[in-house]
């Protein structure tokens, strides 16, 4: 038997059916926060389903800087640090008595967060000895309504994800603080980019993949609902027009004399998302301060924006590249040397 609700709006005025409208799309945006709550913790747990048997897994909480916009500045706590997420993956085959190298393993999307989407990746780490750390970020979907207005776009984030590798170093006696590398896509190539830029002293090298390069040219071939996102009165408040600079401040292209740390840069001809006009003035702009780096920009791979991160032979083919990269320079105890090698540690291979 099937159950029926009718609801029923007393007459209002043009005024009040404009104040209701703006109350039901709040409690509806609330709503939404709610089920990305409910879809994150059942993430959580598909993480010890699909890792589980190679890595201890574990999520701690920990603290960053504090927000960035308060409302009330004087209020009680409004000036204490920012609490976050960050995953930890630990390779089930290590000794603790030894060190071994960290990787921080940085999410992309505005508004994104670390999902069982990276779990080939993660594998793959874990099959090399590397220990993980996954900041979930001020502004990271899964955490409720307030978290996701915390965003810091190119800002604060950077250092919490700072602090997730600080955090590593400081409590696990395993981690090598001297093998510290931080590898990121889209946006998370951006931070990857930021935290080499501004604590080169803390990281090995760096993978930047398809990484959002400059705030200023991204506005201009992105449209409104993307721009409101960075021009929101939580977030930075102006539009790029606006207050220019401060976008620059917030864009790798426009900090690349900063530059000290050994870099791989990855773009795609055919993204849908970050334009690889947008990395290529990037790539220039490091040439033009004579600064060593390697980089690739591939033609037309399928997948687009995520064409080194999905599943098939050719992404997996192009992964290898990065993690030969930075093998350089973290040397992992059991490195990924082929494709065998790789399907053995991340894929099911029947045999």
């Amino acid at each position: 038997m099937g159950f029926f609700f009718l609801i029923i709006f007393p007459s209002y005025g043009q005024t009040d059916d404009g104040k209701l409208l703006k109350e039901l799309q709040a409690a509806t945006n609330a709503n939404e926060h709610r089920l990305d709550v409910l879809e994150k913790k059942i993430d959580d747990v598909l993480w010890f389903h699909r890792v589980g048997d190679v890595a201890f897994i574990d999520k701690v909480y920990i603290t960053g800087p504090p927000r960035a916009n308060v409302k009330n500045p004087t209020a009680m706590g409004a000036k204490n640090p920012l609490k976050f997420w960050s995953y930890v993956f630990i390779p089930k085959k290590i000794d603790v008595n030894k060190k071994y190298p960290l990787v921080v393993l940085v999410h992309g999307g505005v508004h994104g967060d670390f999902s069982t989407y990276h779990t080939h990746i993660v594998r793959e780490l874990m099959a090399q000895g590397y220990i993980v750390v996954a900041p979930e970020y001020r502004g990271s979907t899964g955490y409720g309504q307030s978290f996701w207005k915390n965003i810091d776009y190119g800002g604060l984030e950077v250092q919490d994800s700072e602090a997730s590798r600080a955090y590593m170093v400081e409590n696990y006696s395993f981690v090598d603080k001297n093998k510290v590398g931080v590898v990121g896509w889209s946006h998370g190539g951006l931070i990857g980019l930021m935290s080499i830029f501004q604590y080169p002293e803390n990281y090995a090298v760096c993978f930047a993949g398809v990484p959002v390069s400059d705030l200023v040219a991204r506005m201009g071939y992105h449209g409104d609902d993307y721009r409101k996102l960075f021009s929101a009165d939580y977030h930075i408040g102006k539009t790029a027009q606006e207050n220019v600079e401060e976008y620059r401040r917030r864009s790798p292209v426009w900090n690349v004399e900063k530059l000290q740390t050994p870099l791989l840069i990855h773009t795609n001809t055919n993204d849908d998302d970050v334009h690889v006009l947008e990395v290529e003035t990037l790539i220039r702009a490091l040439k033009a301060e004579g600064k060593k780096f390697e980089y690739e920009i591939f033609k037309d791979i399928p997948g687009g924006h995520s064409f080194d991160r999905i599943d098939t032979k050719q992404s997996r083919e192009i992964r290898l590249k990065i993690w030969t990269f930075i093998a350089k320079y973290l040397n992992p105890p059991t490195p990924i040397k082929n494709l065998k090698d790789m399907e053995k540690a991340a894929y099911i291979m029947i045999q």
